[in-house]
């Protein structure tokens, strides 16, 4: 496919190394949310970095770029089940002002929410399997039709 434009991800090698750098974020977050809950309690690494990463890739992939990936939608929503369960359960332990707790729960939240919503909009579900036709091939088969008598 070559070049698709003058901007700077409007072309193959753009898209390969975007989806290297949103690849690398998405491993990031899955590992760190299949680690021991300790790992993403709010004063830990991955407790900060996995929202930072989570922000990043709405970043990217709001732009529509070729090659910004993300997980699928019922992913974010377990990672942010998981997260948010450890952050709930650890918090109050750190004595945070109950202000900042309640503000930066809702950006928690939030952050999760609209990489979920971004991910149904570029990736929407497959339709159920009643609704799944299957593929056509060769000579569509004759109808039948009654004879008039």
């Amino acid at each position: 496919m070559g070049t698709w434009g003058s901007g700077n991800f409007d072309d193959d090698t753009a898209a390969d190394h975007l989806s290297t750098i949103t690849g690398r974020l998405i491993t990031e977050v899955a590992e760190a949310m299949a680690s021991a809950p300790v790992e993403i309690e709010p004063d830990e690494y991955w407790g900060v970095a996995v929202p930072c990463n989570l922000e990043l890739l709405h970043l990217l992939a709001k732009q529509r770029w070729v090659g910004a990936t993300l997980p699928p939608a019922e992913t974010i929503a377990a990672w942010k089940a998981t997260y948010l369960g450890v952050w709930d359960r650890a918090i109050d332990s750190l004595g945070p002002n109950p202000d900042y707790k309640g503000e930066r729960r809702a950006v928690l939240t939030a952050t999760f929410e609209k990489l979920e919503a971004l991910a149904r909009e570029v990736s929407p579900p497959p339709p159920p399997s009643w609704a799944k036709r299957p593929p056509e091939t060769g000579a569509k088969k004759p109808v039948k039709t009654r004879a008039k008598k």
